[in-house]
């Protein structure tokens, strides 16, 4: 049947998500709100759990990760807070968890490479 080769996919991104490289370090906060009965707090859950590895929280520990999970139907948000004072306000009910993490990223990757900039005489 076709659908192994759909659970094997989603085996193979639950994956990625949980290796892909997450740095904290330009990061001051990442809080998310969210209620635990919506259907679409999936990929809220797995960001979370992707920016809580012991990996990605050794890379800045000062980074505080906050989980406000409401009963209120609510709609999941993720709201990133970069030491340089940027927010990114992700809504988690229409990005994947890949999108989020990528979103995330590519921020922390640009901003490191300022600060790399900024500090290289």
């Amino acid at each position: 049947g076709h659908n192994s080769e759909g659970e094997r996919v989603s085996e193979r991104i639950k994956m990625s998500a949980s290796n892909a490289r997450v740095v904290l370090k330009t990061v001051k906060s990442i809080s998310a709100r969210f209620c635990p009965f919506e259907p679409n707090v999936r990929s809220m859950r797995e960001f979370l759990q992707a920016v809580n590895t012991e990996k990605a929280r050794s890379s800045n520990l000062n980074c505080k990760v906050t989980a406000d999970v409401r009963h209120d139907m609510s709609e999941p948000v993720i709201e990133i807070i970069y030491d340089d004072g940027e927010k990114l306000v992700m809504k988690g009910a229409h990005l994947t968890t890949q999108e989020m993490l990528f979103a995330f990223n590519s921020r922390c990757i640009a901003k490191d490479k300022t600060i790399e900039r900024s500090t290289r005489k």
